[in-house]
């Protein structure tokens, strides 16, 4: 895991972010994207105003990558949001722990207060456990939310973290 470098993505990386997200969208289990989801559309989704997206690369080959934007517009952008995909070929080995270790780092420095998951699919529980270990809890369940490709309708949740001491966050008018 030492040799994997998280660093902003690139348009050069869109080639290999594509693939992966096909990949999960394909897989029809932890994304609500349908398979028609066009490309420009994922383009937008990892590149478009306002967003973050970092990329995990093993020397040359993408492994995974992530994303950070506010999770609602004006009064409510002090919360971050965040996404989340790990290439199928170096799932179980700890890049999506580095990728979420390194997205709360991200957001706490661009000064959110605390960090929501809207829909996270209680049926991918590597993800559940994942987010659990780095400090977030389920918060709210949707049920039957998520049309899962093989289970049918399933759960999914909706997970949060506080980035910051609520005592110290600035005033609603700062």
């Amino acid at each position: 895991m030492k040799d994997i470098q998280i660093r902003p993505a690139t348009s050069a990386d869109f080639e290999a972010m594509w693939n992966i997200f096909s990949a999960h969208v394909g897989a029809g289990e932890s994304y609500p994207f349908e398979l028609d989801t066009t490309r420009e559309a994922v383009q937008l989704y990892w590149f478009g105003n306002g967003v973050t997206s970092r990329v995990a690369a093993l020397g040359e080959r993408i492994v995974g990558m992530y994303r950070v934007v506010p999770n609602q517009l004006g009064r409510g952008r002090h919360i971050a949001n965040a996404s989340y995909m790990v290439s199928p070929t170096a799932q179980g080995v700890g890049v999506g722990r580095l990728l979420g270790e390194h997205s709360l780092l991200e957001a706490r420095s661009q000064g959110y207060l605390a960090m929501q998951f809207n829909y996270v699919v209680s049926t991918n529980v590597a993800a559940v456990m994942l987010w659990k270990k780095l400090g977030f809890s389920i918060v709210g369940t949707l049920p039957k939310a998520f049309r899962h490709r093989r289970l049918g309708y399933v759960d999914a949740y909706i997970m949060y973290q506080l980035l910051q001491d609520p005592d110290h966050w600035p005033t609603a008018d700062e």
